[in-house]
């Protein structure tokens, strides 16, 4: 399988993803929307009451007093992180709580824009389960370093931009991630095919990770984001 170069274009993947916001009130795809959107309520809720608690008082004692005359550019750039971080972390918890449903919401939307029944790939657990790890161990592996960049004064200043790239990155592979399993395809593949359209999979992955962090918008955007994946998917493959 490979994709298409068009997938490269940022307008035409980003918009993509807003074609799955406007196919998230089909009748068709609605049973499929339901469950992940109530894991996504409980989860972002939890992280909402999470960083209110905690964030703040995790700023404050990381910022050296020797820099408290910068704490207004600092703790911003802080809190613009711990967000990220956070909001990314439990995107991934969601995306793996609500994946049996995400699968199946890929294939439905590939049946509703085709008009022709979709025929998933049946894989072995074993092999499914591996290809998750990957890409779990994979993301992780890029994460620790963010996560130790965040807390080094002075360099911590690159850490938002680093944080947003990463998860625009990581976002365009989880949610091509559900198309591409239906396909037979796992992770080696699907990270090979995704850099191939790298720049519409970060525009795509980044719009998608902006939404992630806006409290209640968050909750559509996920499932939406699988539509689009979908949508995507569907207009570049070969």
């Amino acid at each position: 399988m490979l994709f298409d170069k068009k997938g490269n274009n940022p307008a035409l993947a980003v918009g993509y993803l807003f074609k799955g916001l406007t196919l998230l009130t089909s009748k068709q795809l609605r049973a499929f929307i339901l469950i992940p959107i109530l894991i996504n309520i409980v989860l972002y809720s939890a992280a909402l009451l999470l960083g209110y608690h905690y964030i703040s008082d995790l700023i404050n004692q990381f910022i050296p007093s020797w820099l408290h005359w910068l704490s207004w550019i600092l703790w911003p750039l802080f809190f613009i992180s711990f967000i990220i971080a956070g909001f990314f972390t439990f995107t991934v918890l969601a995306n793996l709580l609500a994946s049996p449903f995400y699968g199946k919401l890929s294939a439905k939307t590939l049946t509703l824009i085709t008009g022709q029944a979709s025929a998933t790939a049946e894989q072995p657990l074993a092999k499914v389960m591996l290809a998750e790890a990957k890409r779990a161990g994979y993301l992780l592996s890029r994460a620790l370093p963010l996560v130790i960049l965040s807390f080094i004064p002075g360099i911590n200043v690159l850490a938002p931009f680093l944080w947003a790239l990463f998860g625009a990155w990581g976002m365009a592979l989880e949610y091509m991630a559900y198309p591409l399993e239906n396909e037979g395809v796992l992770f080696l593949e699907q990270k090979q095919l995704v850099k191939s359209i790298r720049l519409g999979a970060l525009s795509f992955g980044g719009v998608a990770a902006m939404g992630l962090t806006i409290p209640l918008l968050n909750i559509i955007v996920a499932p939406a984001a699988v539509i689009g994946a979908t949508i995507y998917f569907n207009e570049v493959k070969k």
